[in-house]
């Protein structure tokens, strides 16, 4: 028999966090301007006709300072002057967008999805955000089930902030927390307290937001699982609508900002599971429920809703509670998806307002999916939304599913998934065990990974 030790031991490997298929590392045909928006009309008419709608995510990349434990894309300043110009910048971006839609009589976009991430969205002063969504929203019609959320830093959201966002739609705030001892804050740089966060909680809920999501995250330096359950203690006080809890991604090689703590200062991977455990278990007992990976959410919030339907969805975003496309992305790095392709702006601001101001869409690169990446796209969705996959080997056929069945066999024999084969029908089922090594099991079905190990590490550690 296996122990739980010895399966961390063995699976604890880099690997995707496969908030798209295929991942980033491995796009490799990447769609010209003129691809991309014939993708994103294809799907804008199929999401106008069945009335799902379209999302739009807008990344504002600033930070008046640099937590260390970041993997986004960021610009650390004070000098708040920038903020104006790159909305004016935002703006002209959509309207490149909205040009590509007339000149193909597509004059009506019905928009559901609206989210601001970063970076820190409230960066920008209540006056900004109110230029910016107005500007956004003018030109579209707005769904009837529409969700506009946005990512907060406690610290330095108002009032004002939130008054503004309230009239102008916004129902979801997503509060960076990640964690509330004071050691692990000093090493991360990210010093608040727990009346800040419940200040700006009770605010919005004040105001109508009528969902609340923390984000906390587990494998930070000094982590113990007294400290740990000490936060997640603290967050059940507070009590969220929702809980994203992250498992720490060390890629210092990747984000040099992380080099101010060493390996030797993060949890071993045997005590890294053991504070999502811990966390796991103490945030259920409160009455949270667990949804796909690392996220959790009281059973009155729309995720828990759309996860019993069978709706939840994953994207760049994290877990959704329905599948929109298109995704259009707006701002410096964002990354818009319709599907069949994927596109990723500019990554260093200049050139991204450089290419916008000349009147080009900024796109760096993205991938055209093929009939293959489609079919597995769809399989790895499944599994890390359903836990579940299925498919009839006569009608969804790509030989890399071929491979798939024997390479499943280890995570069989140590009991961490259930595979049957009746007659042309295939299904792959994780069970309670396996859900800690969901991220592995995704890895069998990843052609482009199978096919071309990377020369340099390129992920986090699974585990």
């Amino acid at each position: 028999m296996t122990t739980s030790s010895e399966l961390l031991k063995k699976y604890n490997i880099p690997g995707p966090r496969y908030t798209s298929y295929p991942t980033v590392p491995y796009w490799e045909k990447n769609p010209t301007e003129a691809e991309w928006i014939a993708g994103i009309l294809g799907s804008l008419k199929k999401s106008n006709s069945t009335g799902v709608g379209t999302a739009l995510y807008v990344h504002i990349p600033f930070c008046e300072s640099l937590c260390t434990y970041c993997g986004c894309n960021t610009r650390i300043t004070r000098n708040h002057s920038h903020a104006t110009a790159y909305v004016s910048t935002l703006l002209k971006e959509w309207d490149l967008y909205r040009k590509h839609f007339n000149q193909h009589l597509l004059n009506d976009i019905f928009l559901s999805e609206l989210h601001l991430g970063g970076g820190t969205p409230t960066y920008l002063t209540p006056g900004e955000l109110e230029t910016l969504i107005t500007g956004l929203v003018s030109s579209v019609k707005i769904s009837n089930s529409f969700e506009f959320s946005i990512e907060a830093d406690p610290r330095v959201t108002t009032r004002e902030h939130l008054t503004t966002l309230a009239r102008l739609g916004f129902k979801r705030l997503s509060l960076g927390i990640q964690d509330f001892d004071p050691k692990v804050q000093e090493t991360v740089h990210r010093t608040q307290t727990e009346d800040q966060v419940r200040t700006v909680t009770d605010i919005a809920r004040e105001l109508g937001f009528e969902s609340v999501n923390y984000d906390l995250i587990y494998g930070l330096p000094f982590q113990t699982l007294k400290s740990v359950e000490q936060t997640i203690n603290a967050v059940c006080r507070l009590r969220p609508d929702r809980i994203a809890f992250y498992g720490y991604a060390h890629v210092p090689w990747i984000k040099p900002g992380q080099r101010r703590f060493t390996e030797s200062d993060l949890p071993s991977g045997d005590e890294k599971r053991a504070l999502y455990e811990l966390g796991r278990t103490r945030l259920e007992e409160a009455g949270f429920r667990e949804i796909g990976m690392d996220h959790f959410a009281l059973e009155t919030d729309s995720l828990w809703r759309s996860n019993v339907a069978g709706e939840l969805h994953r994207n760049f975003m994290g877990y959704t509670s329905h599948q929109v496309s298109p995704l259009i992305g707006l701002g410096v790095s964002s990354i818009g998806d319709c599907w069949t392709a994927f596109a990723q702006n500019e990554k260093h601001l200049e050139s991204y307002i450089r290419r916008v101001e000349a009147g080009e869409l900024p796109i760096l690169r993205g991938h055209l999916l093929s009939k293959e990446d489609l079919v597995l796209r769809r399989h790895i969705l499944n599994l890390m939304t359903r836990f579940s996959t299925e498919w009839d080997t006569t009608q969804e056929f790509t030989p890399f599913l071929e491979t798939v069945p024997s390479k499943l066999q280890a995570f069989i024999h140590d009991g961490l998934i259930e595979f049957e084969f009746t007659g042309t029908m295939a299904q792959c089922r994780i069970k309670q065990a396996g859900r800690a090594f969901l991220r592995n099991i995704c890895m069998l079905f990843d052609a482009h990974l199978n096919r071309q190990t990377p020369k340099t590490q390129l992920f986090s550690k699974t585990i």
